[in-house]
């Protein structure tokens, strides 16, 4: 799946969940940098497994 952010064509690794809007998914770069905004939480993806370092998505 690819980035929901504009002119991005990175793979989507987590799923945005923003309380004022619709859920996106993004790539990690505009994950780390949306997440900042108060209430905007990022999940990765199951599918995101191979792009994240060990452990990163904290699934066992």
């Amino acid at each position: 799946m690819e980035c929901a952010a504009e002119d991005c064509e990175s793979e989507a690794t987590f799923e945005l969940h923003i309380p004022w809007d619709e859920n996106r998914c993004v790539c990690a770069a505009h994950a780390r940098v949306q997440s900042r905004t108060d209430g905007i939480v990022a999940d990765p993806l199951d599918t995101a497994d191979d792009e994240l370092p060990d452990g990163a998505s904290n699934r066992g």
